[in-house]
């Protein structure tokens, strides 16, 4: 009887112990899953408050509720785009196109330089080349703010005296805005563009190289499919940085026709800023529908691209 005794005691231990890791991996599970939570609504509070405020009558932050008050018709929900897209005096649209024009060439002729340049710095061997990459990398340590005053003053000077295809360069136009944009498109994008690059076999090359095939058929038909994770990377961070910045667009531009949207939208709140809330964050949640679908789009591309081209540098 006592060794059966001892025989249901070592077993009631057994189990005990075996229990414990389960509780622990319970207890983790259920830890992970808060912090989950928390970050998600943390994350998620600002675009559920914009959507909130879109729709919100009243278009004052003072007022404004997660669930929208005095609503009694559809009406009353659209009033704030109504007043944004069927004034006279405000041109949404041209404002949504000036945008899309800008991030769409700045994002094309970027993806040219970056490619290119990229290109050259991780399959050629010139004098001067890790001096270059290392210049370009500190330049990009320097804050786009210093350069306000000397971009400024620059367009003032040359737009009188430069125009190319009809596209005026000067000040309060998209040419000189998107030249500007493309001054610091050679900066991060090109370091992780190489760093993708490197990771390339140079025996593509060199076979091609063999076949007697040049360096741009090299580039073009041989290893510009194989960069495209990364190109498209690049392609959406310029889109995404063009189209949502402000601060330059802001200083360059003075007529409302050429205003971007990020322009425009600041209009409503820059005199009271609980006037047009409602206005100014329905104009939001329209313009984040683009950038929304493209990552959609683009989205199987992003981390790839990202990883691989931080393994070499």
């Amino acid at each position: 009887m006592s060794s059966m005794a001892q025989t249901r005691s070592q077993v009631a231990q057994s189990v005990r112990r075996s229990s414990r890791p389960d509780i622990i991996r319970r207890i983790l599970f259920a830890l992970r899953t808060l912090v989950i939570l928390l970050v998600l609504a943390f994350t998620l509070f600002p675009v559920v408050w914009i959507i909130s405020a879109s729709f919100n009558p009243t278009g004052s932050m003072t007022s404004q509720t997660l669930i929208p008050q005095n609503v009694h018709s559809i009406s009353d929900l659209l009033v704030n785009f109504d007043k944004l897209l069927n004034n006279p005096q405000v041109p949404f649209w041209r404002w949504i196109s000036n945008s899309a024009v800008v991030a769409v060439t700045n994002t094309i002729l970027s993806l040219a330089i970056t490619a290119l340049s990229a290109y050259a710095f991780s399959r050629f061997r010139f004098r001067g080349r890790r001096s270059l990459l290392v210049t370009i990398l500190l330049i990009q340590v320097f804050p786009n703010l210093l350069a306000m005053v000397a971009l400024y003053l620059m367009l003032l000077q040359i737009g009188p005296y430069v125009t190319i295809l009809g596209v005026n360069f000067g000040l309060n136009s998209h040419g000189g805005l998107v030249l500007c944009y493309l001054g610091g498109a050679m900066g991060v994008n090109t370091w992780l563009t190489k760093g993708f690059f490197d990771t390339i076999p140079r025996d593509i090359d060199e076979s091609a190289e063999v076949d007697g095939a040049t360096h741009w058929q090299t580039f073009w038909y041989l290893v510009f499919p194989l960069v495209r994770p990364i190109l498209a990377v690049v392609a959406l961070l310029s889109f995404v940085g063009t189209f949502n910045e402000f601060v330059l667009a802001r200083i360059l531009l003075t007529d409302r026709d050429n205003w971007t949207l990020m322009v425009g939208l600041y209009n409503f709140v820059s005199a009271k800023f609980t006037d047009d809330w409602g206005v100014f964050a329905a104009g939001s949640l329209i313009a984040a529908t683009p950038v929304v679908m493209l990552y959609m789009v683009l989205q199987k591309y992003i981390v790839g691209g990202l990883t691989q081209g931080a393994v070499k540098g």
